[in-house]
């Protein structure tokens, strides 16, 4: 058996070597494409405005017969699989970057939307679906409505059918009137 001197920077070079290969597998390659036969995770953009849900999902290799999309409730799904290609028995790979397998995503979206009115295209690789909001998801403005008040005989009668006795104002309280009392209009008090 050989000895070897000690030396203290060789471990430090192995650690580093370490700390290469995992941050060259991190940022260089794309998650979710790591070994073959794992399912494969896809980049998706979503977008959205007042109407409507805009998904882009890049899928280079599929073939749109292989991709099926679900929605239920807030959740779209979107699975499906990318093939491999057909391999000569007389050619050996150097190098093979480009992933296939299956794939699925689900995003749950902050608001219902309406499926039946759904539109998805496929050019490019590029899946993109049109997914338009419920209508009861969409917001809706409420008007606020002005009752204005008629006087009948000492009584202040609103729009709205209910009745209440005018109040007289004498240097800031509010007092009830005799029935026998004139009834006179008072402007409201504004803070």
């Amino acid at each position: 058996m050989a000895i070897q001197a000690y030396e203290p920077l060789r471990e430090m070079v192995s650690l580093r070597d370490a700390m290469n290969s995992l941050f060259q597998e991190s940022f260089v390659r794309p998650l979710g494409l790591t070994a073959e036969g794992s399912s494969v995770t896809l980049p998706l953009d979503i977008t959205e405005d007042e109407n409507e849900f805009i998904l882009k999902m890049s899928m280079p290799g599929a073939q749109p017969e292989d991709v099926h999309i679900t929605a239920h409730g807030h959740d779209m799904t979107i699975r499906g699989e990318i093939k491999a290609e057909q391999e000569r028995k007389d050619t050996h790979w150097h190098l093979r970057e480009r992933r296939c397998g299956q794939f699925q995503r689900t995003v749950t979206l902050p608001t219902m939307i309406s499926p039946d009115k759904a539109q998805a295209s496929f050019e490019n690789g590029v899946l993109t679906l049109v997914l338009p909001k419920a209508e009861e998801a969409k917001p809706k403005e409420i008007k606020i409505g002005r009752q204005v008040p008629t006087q009948i005989s000492g009584q202040k009668q609103s729009h709205n059918g209910g009745q209440k006795h005018a109040q007289v104002r004498s240097q800031g309280a509010a007092q009830e009137p005799s029935p026998a009392a004139p009834v006179s209009q008072a402007s409201p008090d504004v803070r």
